[in-house]
């Protein structure tokens, strides 16, 4: 997809984020995670909009993140806090039921659509998600279950202002917005990668044009035609699952393949990419 594709999604999921604060969450006094979320507890404490304080509490994350995360990654993440901020300030705070459990179950799973297409796309909202994918970097963990953790924290707060039965709705809110972010943002899980070739060559150079993954060979045979065959083995993020189809499309559409999710991978597996 090509810059302009990536940034059109990073900015309807931002405001698809504003709709849920403000149409779900904000009305019930239930909270979003993190830096927002704190962000929120501030809208509601003081006569400063929310979107106001989302941008205020990310300059010092957005610092951080343009010296470990790139230019590219913190200007998406810029434009992305921005619309957000901005969508909160001009969608109306506004409550489409006044059952606060089903908002809460609402709200988390937009949210959730929400972030996780942001950062699948080389974004963030800011706040705990560039701490996290900073972390992510050195911890190989779901990117959801990690902004979760650091996401409590706002639980706690929520319920010393706003009582502990909102504090769980917003624990419940924050669990599947968690649970969403790792449907979509899937980098964490490995997949082992087996394709039995007679296009060897072809489809080694192919893996290693496209990909930036190490690949093993293995001399084959088949145990009925006796043809001599190439195995080609690598472990791929399911990012890279799409690119593989292609290359094979492309290269040799009647190889075998195998494809199985790694439960663990030790050693030299590249995990910035």
């Amino acid at each position: 997809m090509n810059y302009f594709g990536k940034l059109s999604i990073i900015v309807a999921a931002s405001i698809l984020l504003g709709v849920a604060f403000n149409v779900f969450l904000l009305p019930h006094e239930v909270l979003t995670g993190g830096v927002t979320g704190i962000a929120m507890i501030f809208g509601l404490l003081t006569p400063v909009n929310s979107g106001i304080w989302i941008i205020v509490l990310n300059i010092p994350i957005i610092i951080l993140g343009w010296m470990k995360l790139g230019k590219e990654f913190i200007m998406n993440s810029i434009i992305s806090v921005a619309v957000t901020a901005v969508s909160m300030l001009y969608i109306p705070i506004v409550s489409l039921t006044e059952d606060a459990l089903l908002s809460s179950v609402f709200g988390g799973v937009i949210t959730g659509v929400g972030i996780g297409l942001i950062i699948r796309n080389y974004s963030s909202t800011g706040g705990f998600d560039v701490v996290s994918l900073i972390l992510i970097k050195k911890w190989d963990m779901p990117l959801g279950g990690l902004i979760f953790v650091l996401n409590s924290i706002v639980v706690v707060i929520s319920g010393f202002f706003f009582g502990w039965e909102l504090a769980m709705y917003t624990m419940l809110s924050i669990y599947i917005t968690g649970i969403v972010i790792d449907r979509i943002h899937t980098r964490h899980v490995k997949l082992n990668l087996m394709v039995v070739t007679n296009k060897g060559e072809e489809v080694r150079q192919a893996f290693l044009d496209n990909l930036v993954r190490g690949v093993t060979i293995i001399d084959g045979q088949g145990a009925f035609s006796r043809e001599e065959k190439k195995v080609l083995f690598s472990v791929i993020t399911r990012y890279e699952l799409a690119v593989i189809r292609a290359v094979l499309a492309d290269k040799d559409p009647d190889a075998f393949v195998s494809i199985s999710q790694s439960m663990q991978v030790m050693g030299n597996f590249r995990k910035d990419d």
